[in-house]
């Protein structure tokens, strides 16, 4: 099978387009045919080893987390799933053709491969942030780098369990944030104070890690209140940096009915090929995304 895997770390050039051994399902998974694969900054930030800590890895290393696709193997112990069956989950070095899956859930109906594929670590990192940032409904919360994938699904979720948002991103994805839900404003010079004319802010995300957690403590007035999933400097400033995921399996069935009561819907802002793996990430890293980024098989 083709697959996408790294022998050094490095920048995107590191990244090559090989020819791998299959991998089988064992206990407790599944494998899938995969159809797409979520890009996500993870995964160049694995790439880069900037993360080792909480991504150990062991090189030559295969790319990826997220995938959609058709399950054509079922490993012991593992229930409700048959050969088939189109789902969408969590597993390793899903920049491939075949991918083992650790976590998953069926996909909802309507929802393409593409789409399917986008949604399983950044709907997890969402209702992990919300959570453990400790906004509560009636709260605001104000999310730097909103337009995202994360981003989009932190204002619908938010939105979902009463909270206000206000979301920063460039002025071409003002009106994309107001769809979903928030109160948009532009980052650049004076950001701040224009947060501060459209209200309190009770809590604050930081999703782009673009420079602005002394701001945002600054404006809660307490870092206990402000939570980065990107500046791993966040720390020096009293700010808790979230990396550490949560329950996928949890995630995949909550996003999978917010999915199909048609309150949880996130773009697709532009797809690859394997053999682009590189340009998708180094789009990825430059930000100034509106949604998500997949690599399509």
């Amino acid at each position: 099978m083709r697959k996408v895997s790294f022998a050094e770390f490095g920048g995107p050039d590191v990244l090559h387009l090989i020819d791998a051994e299959e991998p089988h399902a064992g206990r407790g998974r599944i494998r899938i045919t995969v159809r797409a694969a979520g890009v996500n900054p993870v995964d160049w930030r694995i790439r880069e080893g900037q993360i080792l800590g909480a991504h150990p890895t062991v090189l030559p290393s295969g790319v990826g987390q997220d995938a959609a696709g058709v399950v054509d193997e079922v490993g012991e112990d593992v229930e409700g799933v048959a050969i088939g069956d189109r789902v969408f989950g969590e597993g390793a070095a899903t920049y491939a053709e075949f991918a083992v899956l650790s976590a998953w859930a069926r996909m909802p109906e309507g929802l393409t491969f593409e789409e399917a594929a986008g949604y399983p670590s950044v709907v997890e990192t969402a209702l992990r942030v919300i959570r453990e940032v400790g906004v509560r409904p009636g709260q605001t919360l104000l999310v730097s780098g909103a337009s995202g994938g994360v981003g989009s699904a932190v204002l619908q979720i938010a939105r979902h369990q009463g909270i206000a948002v206000i979301g920063t991103a460039g002025a071409a994805n003002q009106d994309y944030l107001r769809s979903l839900g928030a109160t948009a404003t532009t980052y650049g010079e004076g950001w701040t104070e224009r947060v501060r004319q459209l209200g309190r802010v009770d809590a604050a995300l930081d999703l782009a890690g673009s420079g602005v957690i002394r701001e945002l403590v600054e404006l809660t007035g307490d870092p206990r209140k402000v939570l980065s999933i990107a500046d791993l400097g966040a720390p020096e400033f009293g700010v808790r940096f979230s990396g550490v995921a949560g329950s996928m399996p949890d995630a995949l069935a909550e996003a999978a009915d917010l999915i199909a009561r048609g309150e949880l819907h996130i773009p697709v802002e532009k797809s690859y090929t394997l053999a682009e793996a590189a340009a998708a990430h180094i789009d990825s890293h430059a930000g100034h995304t509106r949604g998500r980024r997949v690599l399509v098989i």
